[in-house]
């Protein structure tokens, strides 16, 4: 069931409601049957998958406590990684895999006729089979006690707040919070419930009122106007954070109310001063996943670390950061651009010092500071024209026009009340950009604060009028069409 659902509303507080009534002994039990509910929701028979999954590598993570042995230890992870990154392979790229390699066949003039499954991909199958992988690493490093408890791993993988889209967790983290009673706490609930109401604001109200116009900006053929395919290509870039990071919120917030903690996903993203900080705030889980357990083990794996091993490294990871996003093209070229600017922001870092001493950035610190903020932001906009984008094609010629076609602003003016009506936003442009003025602002100071809490020492007279606030701005000027997030399908 989503999160922004009738069903959500009703499964919500009965399940708290049990959870606070029920012993604590019988706490997980209960976790892990509503688990399996609201993923079953969904469709019912991908439980088999995940059951399936967390059966072998709680074998493989118990056989790994047993031993000693290198080789047997090795062989275990093996098995381990076949047996999660084969049945991502399946659902998610064998058609992929099988259409490239008969396209292949036509250009060289081979006869190959090409088996395609029709298949739908599981719900979270990227999410929760990192989360698996990294316990049985782990384990096997030596850094994490096996699990000997079935039902509490069983809930480790399908916790159901972040069950379909993160935050992706490591075991030392989550595992220990599952054996600990959790008494009913006034304010981790207040916490939860805030960020929850906070997460409905992103999605409903901004990620779901910019969805329809991005939508039509960025059917084929909609448009060859520069102003407005980069009108088109900003709205999508917060239309994704708002509906992953709302998406993160929530699922961080009905965890606080239960009493655990989830890690926190994002992190003021928009205000990062290069690629590399951009993604060190967004999507927190997935880059320090892959930074952990893909980039370091490939750029530390020689006795000798050259830059080209460090750039190469970096390029890979962050090829396969888009890949994993999804089997197309265009999830791979977005994620080899942002590797590119990496590898290009640090074989640039010393010319570029140079000539921002020359130029004098440096004694403007406001000014310097505001410049790589909105560099970086467009680049990130670039990337992301790629995350949207049907083919690479699309999205070439998409950046194309925006660089060089007339940028004739007017047309958004002229041509604004046919594109709100065609697109059907409910609030329109303005409350659109006064929801993210909003939200900007109680970000920078969540940021400023270092807390994501920020009105913790108000009065209870200005805490409530923010709650009512957001509320009254969800209920009234959200989108209630049942929107999925867009990081469901991953």
């Amino acid at each position: 069931m989503l999160f922004n659902s009738f069903s959500f509303l009703v499964f919500f507080p009965i399940t708290v409601g049990i959870y606070y009534v029920l012993p604590d002994r019988y706490r997980p039990q209960w976790l892990l049957v509503a688990s399996c509910y609201f993923y079953a929701s969904f469709v019912p028979a991908y439980l088999l998958i995940l059951f399936a999954l967390i059966g072998i590598d709680y074998l493989v993570g118990l056989a790994l406590g047993s031993t000693r042995d290198k080789k047997q230890r090795l062989f275990l992870l093996v098995v381990s990684i076949c047996a999660n990154l084969g049945m991502l392979f399946f659902f998610k790229y064998f058609n992929f895999f099988n259409e490239n390699i008969m396209q292949l066949a036509q250009l060289i003039h081979w006869n190959y006729a090409p088996i395609l499954l029709q298949i739908a991909l599981p719900l979270g199958l990227s999410f929760h089979i990192f989360q698996s992988l990294s316990y049985v690493i782990e384990v096997y490093k030596g850094k994490q006690e096996p699990e000997r408890n079935l039902g509490i791993y069983a809930l480790y993988v399908m916790f159901f707040p972040q069950l379909v889209a993160g935050p992706i967790e490591r075991p030392q983290h989550m595992l220990p919070q599952f054996h600990q009673p959790h008494a009913f706490d006034a304010l981790k609930v207040r916490h939860g419930l805030e960020l929850m109401l906070m997460g409905f604001f992103k999605k409903i109200v901004i990620a779901d009122q910019l969805a329809p116009f991005v939508n039509h900006l960025f059917a084929p053929g909609a448009t060859d106007n520069g102003a407005a395919l980069l009108f088109a290509a900003v709205a999508f870039t917060y239309q994704l954070y708002c509906d992953f990071s709302g998406y993160s919120d929530i699922a961080v917030g009905i965890a606080l109310v239960l009493g655990y903690d989830l890690t926190q996903n994002f992190h003021r993203p928009f205000a990062a001063r290069s690629v590399a900080e951009f993604w060190r705030r967004w999507h927190i889980s997935l880059s320090t996943w892959l930074r952990d357990y893909l980039y370091y083990p490939l750029t530390f794996a020689g006795k000798r670390i050259t830059k080209g091993r460090l750039y190469s490294s970096l390029f890979i990871t962050f090829v396969l950061i888009g890949l994993w996003h999804g089997a197309n093209w265009t999830f791979a070229a977005m994620g080899g651009l942002f590797g590119l600017f990496l590898v290009l922001s640090s074989l640039t870092e010393k010319s570029r010092e140079t000539m921002h001493s020359y130029l004098g950035l440096a004694r403007v610190t406001a000014l310097h500071h505001a410049w790589q903020v909105l560099y970086t932001f467009a680049l990130v906009v670039a990337a992301f024209v790629f995350f949207r984008a049907e083919s690479v094609g699309q999205a070439i010629h998409i950046l194309w026009r925006i660089l060089h076609a007339p940028f004739d602003a007017s047309y958004l003016a002229h041509h604004w009340v046919q594109i709100v009506q065609v697109a059907g936003i409910g609030i329109g442009l303005k409350g659109v950009v006064l929801a993210l003025v909003v939200l900007e602002i109680v970000q920078y100071f969540q940021e400023k604060l270092g807390r994501p809490f920020i009105l913790d020492g108000a009065s209870r007279l200005v805490r409530w009028a923010w709650y009512y606030l957001l509320l009254f701005s969800v209920l009234f000027f959200g989108y209630f069409g049942g929107a999925t997030f867009i990081y469901f399908k991953f």
